[in-house]
């Protein structure tokens, strides 16, 4: 089996790879494809702006908003905590560290019932492999903590599908990916 060093590498050199104008036609797919995550008027969804290569949420975001979801905004506050923010449109946004941009200190702290997140691969199990900090470890195994199980929807482009990944006991998987080709979910045991 390959190391998640080498897996993540590879993945992200695959994404990396796809031409801007692509991203961005495949983000907007994702947008469109986001249209059937359930939930209800008020839930709190927190999602996250691009760096790097990512997949662009903001379309997908903006149609959640619509519908009556209350956003937020992954911030980082020490190298190891994450926090999610109140993303009210028109507020301010700073510089939130790793490259990031989210709302200030001022900004309400939400508990997010359902996490949009970034990775970097993903396989058919609903196995994740993030970017190697492990700041949504943390922020999942926090809110575990408070009793809180938000749904975890994994957010990718489908180059970034692996055959398998290696995972953990601490490792929890994803409910669903959303790529360009839709929503899918996972069947996980009870």
């Amino acid at each position: 089996m390959d190391s998640k060093a080498g897996i993540r590498a590879a993945m992200l050199a695959r994404r990396d790879g796809l031409a801007p104008e692509r991203r961005i036609e495949m983000s907007l797919a994702m947008a469109e494809a986001g249209e059937s995550i359930a939930f209800d008027p008020g839930t709190v969804i927190a999602g996250y702006l691009p760096i790097r290569s990512e997949p662009d949420l903001r379309p997908l975001m903006a149609r959640l908003g619509a519908r009556g979801a209350r956003l937020c905004l992954p911030v980082v506050l020490d190298r190891q905590t994450i926090v999610f923010r109140d993303f009210v449109r028109g507020a301010e946004l700073v510089n939130t560290g790793f490259g990031t941009s989210g709302p200030g200190p001022d900004a309400e702290v939400l508990d997010p019932q359902i996490l949009l997140m970034p990775l970097s691969a993903f396989d058919a199990a609903g196995n994740r492999l993030g970017y190697g900090a492990g700041h949504y470890d943390r922020a999942i195994a926090q809110l575990h903590g408070k009793g809180l199980r938000p749904r975890l929807i994994g957010t990718a482009f489908s180059v970034q599908e692996a055959h398998s990944l290696p995972h953990e006991a601490h490792d929890v998987a994803l409910e669903m990916i959303l790529t360009e080709r839709g929503l899918r979910s996972f069947s996980q045991p009870l």
